[in-house]
């Protein structure tokens, strides 16, 4: 069922910045006018932004990327797109956001959207260590600054302020506060043994509500936060913290549930507090879990194992390269591309639910009907 696949020619990544641009301009002349679009994460959502820093958390290399346009590794966590990019596709929008990090990240392209995701990165600062460079939440924000002052100098202070009030922020983080720094094994034993789990994350609330009160501050009103999954589900957690037995761990996904609890109150409040605000709160955990839960019904024939993968009984040992490495031949059949990611087929999956979902899926509206409020 699986075979080893070696990908020894690409075509630039500068090919994802060509889309963007063409894509602007015809938007321009078509009059179509897209939403401007800000994106905050970890590898979830990362374009490629770790490319650019010294880390060991990068995808820029085969087989990721095998599925994307011409195959090419453009630092994305997956075989294909992730979830931003499929959102943008299914509104119209025929490119990627640009990494801010990118040195083609600049001009007029920048006022359709930037995306400063970065793989290992979270809420606080220590999450990821161990991978060296990230760029944290608060850095993160710091970069958005910049790209605020950039747009004022294109359009000028007023122009600028209707256009990102009118933007939609994405903003998708705590998945590495859990895997990377509380529930890092061995390592972090010591600090779950001084800090219990809802102490930590009344301490990731607090730092959460500060970034996002932030984000409101320099002008943006429609913001849409994202939930943590079900991580105790993932490849890596089940061969690493659950030694390769069958079901999740659930010691993890209570935690994280602990969190997710947490986060739609505190959405709720700064929805009530902050005004002029809109805030959306989209539930990945309840959509991920549905999946893997009934993932035949959805047309995967492999929910708990990585596609890509080299080591562990669920692939869940090592990252997916560089180099040589195990990919399965239908890649369309796993919820996961390596240890910790979506598949392109899982993301568009999850994509569906977030634009078009109910309430339970992302509350009080679903993306398609923010992009009209």
């Amino acid at each position: 069922m699986n075979s080893f696949i070696y990908v020894t020619h690409f075509t630039p990544r500068m090919i994802a910045f060509v889309f963007v641009g063409l894509s602007f301009m015809s938007a321009l002349c078509s009059g179509t006018e897209f939403p401007t679009v800000f994106v905050f994460g970890d590898s979830l959502l990362d374009p490629g932004n770790n490319d650019y820093i010294i880390t060991l958390s990068r995808a820029n290399h085969p087989p990721n990327g095998i599925d994307f346009p011409n195959q090419v590794p453009t630092g994305r966590f997956t075989n294909g797109r992730t979830i931003v990019d499929i959102i943008g596709n299914e509104v119209g929008f025929t490119g990627f956001l640009p990494p801010y990090l990118a040195p083609n990240t600049t001009g007029r392209v920048v006022l359709q959207g930037v995306n400063y995701a970065s793989g290992a990165s979270g809420i606080l600062k220590e999450t990821g260590a161990l991978f060296g460079g990230r760029i944290e939440l608060d850095e993160q924000i710091d970069y958005f600054a910049n790209t605020k002052k950039y747009i004022i100098s294109i359009l000028g202070t007023q122009n600028a302020a209707n256009l990102i009030g009118k933007a939609i922020f994405t903003v998708s983080m705590g998945s590495n506060d859990f895997l990377n720094n509380y529930l890092i094994p061995i390592l972090s034993e010591p600090k779950r043994a001084l800090i219990p789990p809802d102490v930590f994350v009344d301490k990731l609330i607090s730092k959460y509500s500060l970034q996002l009160t932030r984000l409101y501050s320099m002008g943006a009103h429609k913001i849409v936060v994202v939930n943590v999954g079900p991580i105790g589900c993932i490849p890596y957690v089940k061969d690493i913290l659950n030694l390769g037995r069958y079901g999740c761990l659930e010691i993890a996904n209570q935690i994280v549930q602990r969190f997710n609890e947490r986060l739609k109150d505190l959405v709720a409040e700064l929805s009530t507090n902050l005004k002029g605000s809109l805030f959306v709160y989209a539930d990945a955990y309840r959509i991920v879990n549905d999946i893997y839960t009934n993932y035949k019904r959805y047309g995967f024939d492999v929910p708990d194992a990585a596609c890509c993968y080299l080591l562990g009984h669920h692939g869940g040992i090592l990252p997916c390269g560089p180099g040589p490495v195990k990919v399965c031949a239908d890649r369309s059949k796993y919820i996961f591309w390596d240890a910790y990611h979506p598949s392109e087929a899982a993301n568009v999956i999850i994509t569906r639910r977030l634009l078009d979902g109910d309430k339970n899926d992302i509350f009080p509206m679903n993306m398609r009907q923010l992009l009209r409020a």
